[in-house]
Parts: C-alpha cells; sequence; structure tokens
C-alpha cells in the first residue's frame, strides 16, 4: 500500500506541474471589451489592455482578486469593471491609460458590470435590491455614486439603441447547470423596453433555447445564440419580425461574451480572442502576446498530493496506475 501512495504521488506532483506549463504559455483570455482599436481582457485574474490588431499586451491591474466583466466608456477614458478587492464583488472605474482604481459600489452582493449607458452612468446587474433570488439592473453614476434602478425585472444584460432610449436586455441571468443546447424556463431571452411604455416585448420567443448578449449597432441587434447547437454570433432587426441571420459558424467552443464598437464584434472562443467584422464579414483571431512570468506555472512542492486524488486503479499486470486528480484522468 505504501508503494502505491508513493506511485500515485509521483505521479500527481508531475503531472499536475507539466498540465500548468502547458496551458500556462498559451494564454487563456476572457471578459473582452472594444472601444475603437483597444481591446480590453482579463487574464491571470488582472486586466490588460492589447491593440484590436493584436500584438504584445500591457497590464492594467496587479491585485491578487481577480478583475472581471471589464467595459470601456463610451469615450475610451475609462473603464468600469467588478472586483472582490474588500469582500463581496463590487464595482470600480479606473482610467484605460491606468491609474488607481475608485469603487462606485456598496451593495454586499456579487455584481457584475453590464456596460456604459449613454449619459454616462455605468449599468451593472446585482440581486442587492431585489426581494427574491432575481438580478436587476442599476445605473451608478461614476462621481456621485447616485443609483437609479431600471424597472426591469430579471434584467442581466443591456444596450441601448441609437436614440439613446430605447433598451435591449436578456431575460433571466446564466442558466445554473451550464447545460449545452439547454431549451426550457430558465433560458436567456432577449427583450426591448421603450420608456414611457408599460410593458417590455419579447424579441425571441419564437426560440425557446439560449438567446444573450444584446449589441445595438446600425439599426440591427447583434447577438449570441445556440440555434445552431452551438453559441454563436446571429443578428436581427431591432423589432424581432425577420428571421435572424447567422454570422459565425464555430463548433466545439462556444462565443462568449461578445463586445461591440465601431462596427467590430470582439469575442472569447477558447482560449482566445477573435474579433468578427460586420462591414467586411471576416473573422479572425486576435494574436495577443502576454509579457508575464507565467509564475502559476512554476514547479512547487505539494504537502498533501493525496488531496488531490480522486480516484486510481492499477492495471491487471501490477505495471500502469489510471489516475485521476484535478478533473483529469493520467495513466
Amino acid at each position: 500500500m505504501t508503494l502505491r501512495i508513493a506511485l500515485v504521488w509521483l505521479i500527481v506532483a508531475g503531472l499536475s506541474a507539466d498540465s500548468l506549463e502547458a496551458a500556462g504559455s498559451r494564454g487563456y483570455f476572457r471578459h473582452p471589451s472594444v472601444h475603437d482599436q483597444t481591446v480590453v481582457f482579463t487574464a491571470e485574474g488582472d486586466l490588460w489592455t492589447v491593440s484590436l490588431a493584436g500584438g504584445r499586451a500591457a497590464r492594467l491591474t496587479t491585485h491578487l482578486a481577480q478583475e472581471t466583466y471589464p467595459r470601456i466608456s463610451s469615450d475610451g477614458r475609462l473603464v468600469a469593471f467588478s472586483a472582490a478587492y474588500e469582500g463581496a464583488r463590487e464595482i470600480y472605474v479606473m482610467p484605460l491609460a491606468g491609474g488607481r482604481p475608485r469603487r462606485l459600489t456598496f451593495d454586499g452582493e456579487s455584481s457584475r458590470v453590464v456596460g456604459w449607458a449613454p449619459d454616462g452612468r455605468v449599468a451593472y446587474a446585482t440581486r442587492h435590491y431585489s426581494t427574491l433570488p432575481n438580478t436587476q439592473m442599476v445605473l451608478v453614476h461614476p462621481e456621485t455614486l447616485a443609483i437609479e434602478r431600471v424597472p426591469l425585472e430579471q434584467a442581466s444584460q443591456a444596450a441601448w439603441g441609437a436614440d439613446g432610449r430605447t433598451l435591449f436586455f436578456t431575460r433571466l441571468s446564466k442558466q445554473g447547470s451550464s447545460t449545452k443546447r439547454y431549451k426550457g424556463g430558465t433560458a436567456e431571452t432577449l427583450w426591448r423596453f421603450r420608456p414611457k411604455t408599460s410593458e417590455a416585448v419579447p424579441l425571441t420567443s419564437n426560440y425557446t433555447g439560449t438567446s444573450r448578449d444584446p449589441m445595438a449597432w446600425n439599426g440591427r441587434l447583434y447577438f449570441a445564440s445556440d440555434r445552431d447547437g452551438t453559441m454563436n454570433l446571429w443578428v436581427m432587426d431591432t423589432n424581432g419580425a425577420a428571421k435572424p441571420q447567422q454570422l459565425t459558424r464555430h463548433r466545439g467552443f462556444d462565443v462568449l461574451r461578445p463586445a461591440l464598437s465601431e462596427g467590430r464584434i470582439v469575442y472569447q472562443w477558447g482560449a482566445d480572442l477573435r474579433v468578427y467584422d460586420i462591414g467586411e464579414e471576416t473573422d479572425r483571431k486576435i494574436g495577443i502576446t502576454l509579457p508575464s512570468d507565467f509564475d502559476q506555472t512554476r514547479e512547487k512542492w505539494i504537502e498533501k498530493p493525496i488531496e488531490y486524488l480522486t480516484a486510481l486503479d492499477l492495471s491487471p499486470d501490477g505495471d500502469r496506475v489510471a489516475v485521476t486528480t484535478r478533473g483529469n484522468v493520467f495513466i
């Protein structure tokens, strides 16, 4: 039994280090936001900037806490984001050129940046103001910190139309089980709301699957949907009358967290960021070089490797062992 444990210890320690090194050297880019030719994204738990053309990224933040869901202001001066610097995940803002983040919310809930309203306020989703476990969208002024609750129950994402008043939003937050091709009562759907009207109007009620991430541009509504079995980019008119058209045809990985600026949609696909040009109808990978020491890939001593072990089995002749650790199977 002692020999068996020793063998497992060596496999867990050695293969875990190899796996981390392989993953870290490639980089893992998430939560993109775009303004003109500048992209902000999350990697290694920090915010980075890079040109839309790709190239060497520059780190914006260094705090140990994760910074996620960045959104660049319409004038390109500020970036709002979510971070758990002092406990719960709250909303912060900082200069896009770099500087000290300022805290905007004190909700004590897991708040997530949605975007910037046309009047310069930051829109975010939170459960703080809901009597039931639902999200509600709130606007906060980046200087006065004054807040206004948007009168839409269960709104989790939003985009404003060209008139600065019409609001396209996603009803319900992400489906909890993360089931691919989920269809049912908690699937995300797109709606339109105009001020001084009594009710919001559903735009994707003819599809029982997921439609999310609304982005308005030139009188049309761009969004992500799994209508072909994988989350891809789609477009439809702002009334939801015509049949949506598919823009990307990815397989395997879903299109995640798309953001639009000046006719270009930047999104996460797998561990990479890609950009779809609406006018040119082209899609390409953004080549990013991350100037990091990749400290997380360094070999490290594991004091109690057996704690990472979830299953093991010896071969009949005893010369091999199958180990399940950290969600992976090794022989």
